[in-house]
């Protein structure tokens, strides 16, 4: 299907989107697929419900210096990945910030959630798809009436899109038992087809970080 802003199809959206620069200059509108709704068990969705509910705020933890310093440099480098996209450093603190934090929180790799929040928004805030996903990583205003309150706006601030965004994601890695592959096609509504993974693990190449900590 052409986007009605570029005249491009999707797939070469999400294909230019993958290689490391393309994400610098790309068009405006979010490319992003939309999460399907399907029926939850009732445990699960209690599950999901309670890890949305639960409004920590974005502060990490660090039980070594070592683990510490590691965030701090991690910070420092993908300030300066980002600075293009955030020009303003209190701006990029808080948001590297807060991904950080909801990534840990849901058990994901930090370098995931930023490649696909790069694909699903290009990092705006207020992005809304032709299908209705909102926000950073794109999610459909039905979670809102599934595990939250009802208020789909609430999708455009910063935490709560980042929160529903990385525990659907854990949602769905769980329920594809580990398969990422699946699970992100899941998250775009088309799960078992390769352009959508290999878009976020090509923009992930653009978020790693290679030191490791000096002490767990």
């Amino acid at each position: 299907m052409a986007s009605p802003v570029t005249g491009v199809s999707r797939r070469a959206c999400l294909v230019s989107l993958a290689t490391p620069a393309a994400w610098l200059v790309a068009p405006a509108q979010a490319h992003a697929g939309g999460q399907l709704e399907e029926p939850l068990m009732d445990s699960v969705r209690t599950a999901l419900s309670s890890a949305i509910a639960n409004q920590a705020p974005p502060e990490p933890v660090f039980f070594t210096t070592e683990a510490r310093i590691h965030y701090l440099r991690w910070l420092g480098t993908m300030s300066d990945r980002l600075r293009r996209r955030k020009p303003e450093w209190e701006v990029r603190r808080d948001f590297l910030q807060t991904v950080w934090y909801e990534s840990k929180r849901a058990g994901l790799d930090v370098s995931l959630v930023m490649g696909l929040i790069q694909v699903e928004s290009a990092f705006r805030k207020f992005a809304v798809s032709s299908v209705g996903a909102r926000g950073y990583m794109q999610v459909m205003p039905f979670w809102t009436r599934v595990i939250g309150d009802g208020d789909p706006g609430k999708l455009f601030h910063m935490q709560t899109n980042l929160r529903f965004g990385c525990v659907i994601l854990r949602h769905y890695l769980d329920r594809e038992r580990g398969d990422l592959f699946m699970a992100l096609g899941r998250y775009n509504g088309s799960r078992g087809r390769s352009p959508y993974p290999d878009a976020v693990f090509g923009a992930q190449r653009n978020w790693q970080f290679s030191e490791k900590p000096a002490a767990a």
